[in-house]
C-alpha cells in the first residue's frame, strides 16, 4: 500500500495544484492564519508534496526540510521553492526519521495522516526530533469527512478516471490521544469550514496544536 500511495500522488502531481480541491485550499487559508511563531525558526514539514505551503513557510522561518513520499510531488515542489534556506527530502514518516532528536522547533503536518495506519507512530517522532518548547501543528480532513466517505482522490490527467489514494480512517480522540501518549501537551484543536458551506454542513478540516 505505501507504494501505491506513492504511486497515486507521482501521477496526481502534474495537475495538483491546478484541480479544484476545497481541502487543499483551506488546509492553505487556515495554516496562514494560525498564528504559529515559526519567524527564524527551524521547521520540519510534513507531508509537503509540490510546496503548496513551503514557501509561505520559508519566508518566515529559518530553515525548512520539506519530506514527502512522492518523488513526482518533490520534483514539483524544488522547481517551485528555490531557496538556500530549503531542502526537500524523499521520505517515509512511517518509519523511523533520520533527523537527530531535538533538531527542530516546529514540526507541520497537512494532510497526510489520512495515508497513515499507525498515527502514533507519528506523533512519537515528532516528539523525538522537536526541541523543549517545540511545537506540533496538524492539519487533516477531519474524520467526520472520513466517516461519511471523504477521501483524497484525483482524475487521472492520462485517463480521466477517478483515482482515489489509500486512506485510513481516524477518530479525533486517536489524534489526541497520540499526542498525549507521546508526551506532548495539547494546546488546541480546531474545526473548520470552508467559506459560503453551510451550517448543516460537516467541517472540513481538523487541526491540532501540541507542544513538547
Amino acid at each position: 500500500m505505501p507504494n501505491d500511495i506513492s504511486r497515486a500522488y507521482d501521477r496526481w502531481a502534474a495537475t495538483y495544484d491546478e484541480d479544484t480541491n476545497a481541502t487543499r485550499d483551506l488546509d492553505a487559508l487556515i495554516l496562514r492564519r494560525s498564528g504559529l511563531d515559526i519567524a527564524g525558526r527551524h521547521v520540519l514539514e510534513l507531508g509537503c508534496g509540490t510546496g503548496k505551503n513551503t514557501q509561505w513557510l520559508a519566508e518566515r522561518a529559518g530553515s525548512v526540510v520539506g519530506v514527502d513520499f512522492s518523488p513526482g510531488m518533490l520534483e514539483v515542489a524544488r522547481k517551485r521553492v528555490i531557496s538556500p534556506a530549503v531542502r526537500f527530502e524523499n521520505g517515509d514518516i512511517t518509519r523511523p526519521w533520520s533527523f537527530a532528536d531535538g533538531s527542530f522547533d516546529v514540526a507541520i503536518g497537512n494532510l497526510v495522516l489520512e495515508h497513515v495506519r499507525d498515527v502514533s507512530f507519528v506523533f512519537a517522532e515528532a516528539r523525538r526530533v522537536l526541541r523543549d518548547r517545540g511545537v506540533l501543528y496538524i492539519a487533516e480532513l477531519h474524520p467526520y469527512r472520513q466517516s461519511s466517505g471523504g477521501q483524497a482522490h484525483f482524475h487521472d490527467p492520462r485517463t480521466g478516471e477517478a483515482t482515489y489514494v489509500a486512506a485510513h480512517p481516524h477518530s479525533v480522540s486517536e489524534y489526541v490521544n497520540a499526542a498525549i501518549d507521546a508526551g506532548f501537551s495539547l494546546r488546541e484543536l480546531g474545526e473548520w469550514k470552508e467559506e459560503g458551506a453551510s451550517p448543516e454542513s460537516l467541517p472540513r478540516l481538523l487541526t491540532l496544536r501540541a507542544q513538547v
